[in-house]
């Protein structure tokens, strides 16, 4: 039983790193996506990269997509910090459970 809970235990701390790496990218994220709409609004041309090519697009529609993207950014670290609490949370059961079982034993 112990070491079935310790193998819990060693996944759910696995994936309790990946998302906070993935949390992380979306932090990250954020701050390009604001830095970008900070510069678009002291400008009055703006580029596009699309593959290798740079195009003239208005700042209102790049400032549009961007906000469009920030906002799915912001909604998926919203869903990654949930995710992170629920497995903060039961990584701490867990370990309660794997201490409980060491402690009866001795």
């Amino acid at each position: 039983m112990a070491s079935t809970k310790i193998n819990q235990l060693q996944l759910l701390q696995q994936n309790l790193q990946n998302i906070a790496v993935q949390k992380q990218q979306y932090e990250n994220q954020l701050i390009e996506l604001d830095s970008a709409l900070t510069e678009l609004s002291t400008t009055h041309k703006a580029y596009k990269i699309v593959g290798k090519l740079m195009f003239a697009s208005s700042t209102e529609k790049l400032k549009k997509e961007l906000e469009e993207k920030k906002e799915v950014a912001q909604l998926r670290l919203h869903n990654f910090t949930k995710q992170e609490d629920k497995l903060k949370q039961s990584l701490e059961e867990t370990q309660q459970e794997v201490m409980g079982e060491f402690q009866r034993k001795k």
